[in-house]
């Protein structure tokens, strides 16, 4: 696998010409009005996912230097390399095989190394969907309680909110992540031992927040009469040893190559499991799978995933946007956004290359945003009229899963006017309630929100990074950022209880003195 990145080749070169030539003052309304066709040309569907990449600042000859750029800097390669378990997780020589998680089982006779661990693979997963299976037919627990953080919370509870409707009667879910007691006490104010399950997230059950949760759940579980930790605490984690210790008998592991930000797919997932059962997540898995197939095969110039992410490397680094919008108008997709943070952010966010060599252009954009139409009567005046030009990517939902009448035609009606108001604007000579348009917009359509969809849209947002972040020259599979502050947060602790403020900086000496 040979990678050269993104600014080390001539396609580079020629996009930067193109940007100073005509890309920066390129005016989409002007392209419709030039090119019957455009619809047509800038969108495409993908497995249970339409996309309309119409209104975005992009024409055909920039679209053809985008899919140049990245076979030379051998996109395909490295994906097919990810693909083959290969350890492109170079910081931490790992391979990166979450896909593995969602592919069916491998075919009788078949015999390599892969076939091996997606036999394993089944393994776990139908005995965390049998366990699942007798947690739904246990009518005594009524609230799942899920501890842990980053994507041992994220990814499980986004999907069980976004599959509500398909949610079995009965069972409550709760998601407990911050180190910060106020959220667990106020989980446990609403429920009560002998009716809780607690699903205790930890790779190694050595996360300083989850276990620091997980200890003040086994405390009020034993002061309020609970008893039977073995039946009320299950862990999701490699540890076997530490969960045992801590008297869980109940564990289901995952690998190494399982980045906790891909991890929902793994037994991480089991909140969603027991929210949705096991065809559900089945159904889950599948749709995730089928979009793993389309990112495999699929021509670039077809490929959705590909084709976000390109559009992401213009926008960042010849555009010079710095942040995206996400606007779902769904509310049951309300934690998406937070998602996706983690998941582009926490990949992407990196200012150096897979070769730790610093980089001259920027990289992940800054994702954020909420549910439509709140977003509306918050944030939206800033998209419409603001100095910065954000893009937003739509994710709408054809056909409800409620029949209150008149709801989601006028929810619809509003998500097409803004990518509308967006590109169009408005002219008024008293500038007030002038609006310039040309900003621009993605939209990501779903038939219903369903296990497989859901499964095929996270699938594609995985992919989409990867993409930005291989042209970009990045491990896209490491977070060392993430390390700096929890080595610092042990000595400040130590010094809350001591007041020790020798050899810190003056700053961070008197916020601690004041906090004592």
């Amino acid at each position: 696998m040979t990678r050269i990145r993104c600014d080390r080749t001539a396609t580079w070169r020629g996009l930067q010409n193109l940007f100073a030539t005509g890309g920066q003052t390129f005016d989409m309304r002007r392209a419709f009005a030039d090119d019957a066709d455009r619809f047509t040309t800038f969108s495409q569907s993908a497995p249970h996912v339409f996309a309309d990449l119409s209104k975005n600042l992009l024409d055909r000859e920039t679209q053809r230097l985008l899919f140049a750029l990245a076979r030379q800097c051998g996109l395909e390669e490295h994906r097919d390399a990810m693909f083959a378990g290969a350890a492109i997780n170079e910081t931490e020589q790992r391979r990166v095989m979450h896909w593995l998680l969602r592919s069916p089982p491998p075919p009788v006779g078949v015999q390599d190394a892969l076939a091996s661990e997606s036999a394993l693979v089944h393994v776990v997963l139908d005995a965390m969907l049998a366990y699942a299976q007798t947690v739904r037919e246990d009518d005594t627990i009524t609230d799942i309680v899920n501890i842990g953080i980053g994507g041992s919370d994220l990814g499980p509870q986004m999907a069980v909110l976004a599959l509500d409707s398909f949610v079995l009667p009965g069972k409550r879910f709760h998601f407990v992540s911050n180190v910060d007691g106020h959220e667990l006490a106020a989980v446990l104010r609403r429920v009560k031992p002998q009716s809780t399950l607690f699903l205790i997230a930890s790779k190694t059950f050595t996360t300083i927040e989850t276990m620091t949760n997980a200890r003040s759940a086994r405390q009020w579980f034993e002061a309020n009469g609970g008893s039977d930790i073995g039946r009320h605490f299950a862990a999701l984690t490699t540890n076997v040893a530490a969960a045992s210790e801590f008297g869980i008998r109940t564990t289901f592991g995952f690998w190494d190559w399982v980045g906790g930000r891909y991890s929902v797919w793994s037994a991480i997932g089991l909140p969603l499991a027991i929210a949705i059962g096991a065809p559900g997540f089945r159904a889950f898995l599948a749709g995730a799978h089928e979009m793993d197939q389309h990112f495999r095969s699929a021509a670039l110039e077809q490929n959705l995933p590909v084709r976000l992410g390109l559009l992401d490397v213009w926008y960042r680094n010849f555009h010079g946007f710095t942040s995206r919008s996400i606007a779902p108008y769904h509310s049951a997709l309300r934690r998406l956004p937070a998602y996706l943070q983690q998941l582009e952010m926490e990949s992407n966010g990196k200012r150096v290359d897979a070769q730790g060599q610093a980089l001259r252009f920027g990289t992940a954009p800054v994702l954020w945003g909420e549910p439509g139409t709140n977003g509306q009567h918050a944030f939206f005046q800033m998209l419409h009229q603001g100095t910065d030009t954000v893009p937003v990517e739509f994710v709408a939902v054809k056909k409800p899963r409620h029949d209150l009448p008149g709801h989601h035609e006028l929810l619809l009606a509003n998500v097409l006017a803004q990518a509308q108001a967006l590109m169009v604007g408005q002219r008024d000579t008293g500038g007030h309630k002038n609006f310039p348009g040309n900003r621009p917009s993605t939209f990501l359509l779903l038939d219903e929100l369903t296990p497989t969809t859901l499964g095929a849209l996270i699938a594609l947002q995985e992919h989409r990074v990867f993409v930005s972040g291989s042209l970009w020259g990045l491990n896209s599979f490491d977070q060392w950022g993430v390390e700096l502050g929890k080595v610092l947060a042990r000595d400040v602790q130590a010094r809350l209880q001591t007041g020790d403020v020798s050899g810190i900086d003056a700053s961070t000496a008197g916020l601690l003195q004041r906090l004592r």
